[in-house]
């Protein structure tokens, strides 16, 4: 899929795999460096392989293009001469007389154009799409990984995001700009979502580019300790890299009551007065919170009959009026901020049937009320709730 690049150049230059023709510390100019570079993936193939890469109808068509780079190297003298120093196997030495002819199906410009080099005069000095060090530094920094000692911490984030995505509260969309790249927000990338965890201070590269030591968590339960341009390459090398939006719950609340708004239902929040164990161990902490459009001493009316409300009478805590709600909108934004504490309990209906309420939270009251005001201000996608301190917390 195609990606547009309106406001940062440099993502343009990383999706295109160009760098500037600086010097480098090391003394190389980036072309050197991508000459070598090109060198270097023949010299892995001849480790893995055993021997050079061959010309050969039915090679592998990688085999077939290394064989044409490497052709190519030893006829420029230029690159002959940077690599010699690097030859430990040979290659350059070797005689071009013992080679066979190239596949005539498929010439050698149209070979490096396969592999994405490109084959305008002087051929292999000009190999824009060979990955420099860095590249191969960035790429090696996403592959490497550890496993993440702390995962069950992050692991409910990575379940309340898949739930979000299900219904809708978050989308993704194609990854765009270094910009989008900060802590707390999550991303796709080789198939798997990537949390940005923490983020070190800015720096500036030697080419005076902004970067930043990020941990990425994945979400198989590794981690990575990588730069933020290693991640901004490896998203903009994945076609299917995205990046996953904050949630947004809609208009619940329109603010000032206006002649035009519509009371469009009520939250409340109950206490129940069931003997069930739990509820009694932890009667100030178990809550429901639910939305009617109708009177809320009618809805409770009857509660110890109705298994929704644990077949036992209710206390009523609290009641917050609403104008212009979406109440389902609420209703998962309430489940996605409090869905690590729902109380998992089956009483039994009038039937002998066992039912599992899903409206019920183990949190306590006080902090119910601090994200309704969130919820009102605009603000609640800024945190999560933290069970263990028992108080709700900026996600970034």
């Amino acid at each position: 899929m195609a990606k547009t690049f309106t406001d940062d150049d440099d993502a343009l230059l990383a999706e295109l795999g160009v760098e500037p023709e600086t010097k480098r510390s090391g003394g190389r100019s980036a072309r050197e460096e991508r000459i070598i570079a090109g060198f270097e993936e023949v010299q892995r193939f001849v480790d893995e392989k055993g021997h050079a890469p061959r010309h050969s109808e039915d090679g592998d068509i990688f085999e077939r293009l290394y064989a044409v780079r490497l052709d190519r190297l030893r006829e420029q003298a230029e690159c002959r001469d940077l690599c010699l120093p690097l030859d430990r196997q040979g290659l350059l030495q070797a005689s071009l007389d013992h080679l066979a002819a190239p596949d005539e199906a498929l010439d050698d410009d149209a070979l490096l154009a396969e592999l994405g080099i490109e084959a305008d005069a002087p051929a292999i000095t000009e190999l824009r799409h060979v990955r420099s060090s860095a590249e191969r530094k960035a790429a090696d920094e996403v592959a490497n990984r550890e496993a993440c000692a702390d995962f069950d911490k992050f692991k409910p984030l990575f379940e309340q995001v898949q739930r979000e995505l299900d219904t809708g509260m978050r989308e993704t969309r194609p990854f765009e700009l270094k910009a989008e790249i900060e802590k707390g927000r999550f991303f796709i990338v080789g198939g798997q979502k990537a949390y940005v965890a923490e983020k070190g201070d800015v720096t500036l590269t030697d080419q005076g580019r902004t970067d930043a030591r990020l941990r990425v968590i994945f979400d198989n339960g590794t981690e990575s300790n990588m730069l933020m341009r290693s991640l901004q390459r490896a998203l903009n090398k994945d076609e299917a890299g995205r990046r996953i939006t904050d949630p947004v719950a809609g208009p619940l609340f329109s603010g000032e009551l206006a002649a035009e708004d519509q009371d469009s239902g009520t939250i409340y929040i109950l206490r129940s007065k069931s003997d069930h164990p739990t509820v009694a161990a932890n009667r100030e902490l178990v809550h429901k919170i639910g939305v009617t459009s109708n009177d809320v001493k009618t809805r409770i009316q009857g509660a110890r009959l109705q298994p929704t409300f644990l077949m036992a009478d209710v206390e009523l805590v609290a009641t917050y009026k609403l104008y212009n709600i979406s109440r389902l909108k609420f209703e998962m934004m309430i489940h996605r901020i409090f869905g690590s504490v729902r109380l998992n309990i089956r009483v039994q209906d009038r039937f002998g049937r066992l039912v599992a309420p899903e409206e019920w939270f183990l949190v306590p009251f006080f902090v119910i009320d601090q994200a309704i005001e969130k919820i009102k201000d605009g603000t609640i996608t800024q945190y999560i709730y933290d069970p263990q301190r028992a108080e709700l917390v900026n996600r970034t």
